[in-house]
């Protein structure tokens, strides 16, 4: 597990779906100033990286839910990924948008499934975990039984893991940012002098270069 993880954070160096700009931080959508930017999507445009990150995800479902019935994903960032594991699986595929359309059907949840199945919730990213959480309530509510969430990555923030634990969420992930962080200072993507700076960020990101 620890040769996967630190092979996906090398391919997502790589790739520059993961930046570190400690000396020029990012600004996110929430407005946090970030030392680190992150965008999965990327990996779809490089045929090697999203065969792996698939393949990993297809072994971790097998390890941990062999029941599963139904792999879901996150829209946007994990639709692609959902589909392409549960491509590989053989599984139906479906996936949550972030409220109901207020148009059409109104759904939430798009796809067939069946109440009582068994649902393995694929994620792009888990940052603070309200978006990917949101999604685990509507399958919930919609009488799915949520066997876990799997996802390439996260920040690792104490918000999230907390909140995981409040909604009894088991996540994995394919990757994490002590993981990441590492790798980037073997590799050169940045100094020993860095590793500071960046985590201190982890630590209180909302108010980090304030």
């Amino acid at each position: 597990m620890e040769d996967r993880e630190k092979k996906i954070a090398e391919y997502l160096l790589q790739i520059k779906a993961i930046k570190l700009q400690p000396s020029n931080p990012f600004t996110w959508a929430s407005g946090w100033k970030s030392p680190i930017y992150c965008d999965n999507r990327l990996t779809l445009s490089f045929p090697e990286v999203r065969t792996y990150i698939r393949d990993s995800f297809v072994a971790l479902i097998n390890s941990l839910y062999p029941e599963t019935e139904v792999i879901a994903g996150v829209a946007t960032g994990a639709i692609s990924h959902g589909a392409l594991v549960a491509d590989k699986m053989g599984l139906p595929f479906i996936y949550i948008r972030s409220g109901a359309k207020d148009h059409g059907l109104g759904n939430q949840i798009e796809g067939f499934y069946q109440e009582g199945q068994k649902v393995v919730v694929i994620e792009d990213l888990i940052s603070t975990g309200r978006s990917s959480l949101n999604a685990v309530r509507a399958l919930r509510e919609a009488g799915c039984e949520v066997l876990g969430m799997a996802a390439i990555f996260t920040y690792e923030f104490k918000k999230a893991s907390d909140s995981f634990a409040s909604e009894k969420c088991d996540l994995n992930t394919l990757c994490d940012y002590s993981v990441l962080i590492e790798t980037a200072v073997k590799a050169g993507y940045i100094t020993e002098e860095n590793i500071e700076t960046l985590k201190k960020w982890r630590v209180d990101p909302s108010m980090w270069g304030i």
